[in-house]
């Protein structure tokens, strides 16, 4: 029988799971059109990315 090599992969792995991709629309000032400001930032800095 073959071996689970998933549950084994994901036993010592939690740093995937601490990210977050956050998208926010920014405004731009001269011609008026909207654009989206996409990063991976960390699961603590979710809010200072949106106080910005």
């Amino acid at each position: 029988m073959a071996k689970k090599a998933v549950a084994t992969l994901q036993t010592g792995k939690t740093d995937g799971r601490s990210y977050t991709k956050v998208i926010k629309m920014v405004k731009n000032p001269e011609t008026g059109s909207y654009a989206f400001d996409e990063k991976m930032v960390r699961n603590e800095e979710v809010k200072d990315f949106f106080k910005n």
